[in-house]
C-alpha cells in the first residue's frame, strides 16, 4: 500500500508539474531503493492506470472549457477547442505505435536522468520564448500541429509532456498561462487512452484493487494541487525553477545511479 502512495503521488505532481512522471516513476524508486527502501518501480500497466487519477483532476479543473466544448453546436468557441485539440492529439496517436520501443529507455535509470537534462533545456527556451500575448481561441491549425508534436515527444521517459507542451506554446506566442491551459486540455485524450488501453493488462498482472484505487485517488488529489502550484508559478516565476530542478535531478541520476 505505501508503495501505491508514493506511486500516486509522484504520478499526480509529475505528470502536470513540467519535470516528467514517467521519468521520476522510474528515477524515484530506484533512489529509494539506495536508501534501503524496498518500493518497486511500477509495471507500465500500472504507471498507465494512475493516469486515471490525473485524468479526474484536469477534468475537474477545466471543466468550464470543457463545458465549452460541450456546447459545440451552438458555440464557435467550442468548436475552435475541439479543433485544436483534435488535431494536437494526432502526433501522440502515430507515436503510440512505436512506444515499446522508446519505453525501452526506462530500464537505463541514466538514460531516464539524461532525458530530463534535456526536459531543463527546453525548459529554458520555452522561457525566453514567453513574451506572447495570444489567447487559446485565437489558437490556428499550425499552433496545433506544432504543440501536438512536442507532446509526442513525451513517450520517451524523461521527458515532460507539460514541459514539452508549454513550452511549444510559449515559441508560438501563446500567453504563458494560456499555453498552459493549452497543455492541460491537450493532455486529456493522452492521458485517457494511456489510462484505459491499460486495463486489460492490469487485469492480466493481477493488479490488487485496494492498491490501485489508492494510487488513483492520490495521484488525483495531488495532480489538481499540482494544476494550481503550475498556473501559479507561471504567473510569477515562469519554468526557470523547474528547469533547473530537472538539471539537478538529471544530474545526480546520472552521477549516482
Amino acid at each position: 500500500m505505501l508503495a501505491a502512495i508514493i506511486w500516486g503521488l509522484v504520478q499526480g505532481l509529475t505528470e502536470f508539474l513540467p519535470i516528467s512522471s514517467s521519468g521520476h516513476l522510474v528515477i524515484v524508486p530506484a533512489f529509494l531503493a539506495e536508501w534501503g527502501m524496498d518500493i518497486s518501480q511500477p509495471s507500465l500497466a500500472m504507471s498507465a492506470a494512475l493516469h486515471l487519477g490525473t485524468l479526474v483532476a484536469v477534468l475537474i479543473y477545466f471543466r468550464e472549457d470543457l463545458a465549452l466544448m460541450f456546447r459545440a453546436r451552438s458555440d464557435p468557441d467550442g468548436r475552435r477547442l475541439i479543433l485544436l485539440i483534435a488535431i494536437g492529439t494526432v502526433p501522440a496517436v502515430i507515436g503510440f505505435f512505436v512506444r515499446d520501443s522508446v519505453e525501452a529507455i526506462q530500464d537505463d535509470v541514466r538514460l531516464v536522468g539524461l532525458m530530463l537534462l534535456v526536459t531543463g533545456i527546453v525548459l529554458v527556451i520555452g522561457q525566453i520564448a514567453a513574451r506572447g500575448v495570444r489567447n487559446l481561441l485565437d489558437g490556428r491549425v499550425p499552433d496545433a500541429v506544432v504543440v501536438g508534436i512536442a507532446q509526442a515527444f513525451a513517450l520517451i521517459p524523461g521527458i515532460s509532456r507539460s514541459g514539452m507542451t508549454i513550452a511549444a506554446g510559449n515559441m508560438r506566442r501563446f500567453d504563458p498561462s494560456e499555453a498552459a491551459r493549452f497543455a492541460f486540455l491537450l493532455g486529456i485524450p493522452a492521458i485517457a487512452g494511456a489510462g484505459l488501453l491499460s486495463l486489460p493488462d492490469l487485469v492480466d498482472e493481477g493488479a490488487a484493487i485496494g492498491e490501485l484505487l489508492v494510487g488513483l485517488v492520490v495521484a488525483g488529489v495531488s495532480g489538481y494541487a499540482a494544476i494550481a502550484l503550475l498556473l501559479a508559478a507561471l504567473r510569477r516565476v515562469g519554468l526557470f525553477p523547474f528547469a533547473l530542478y530537472c538539471f539537478v535531478v538529471g544530474g545526480l541520476t546520472i552521477a549516482l545511479l
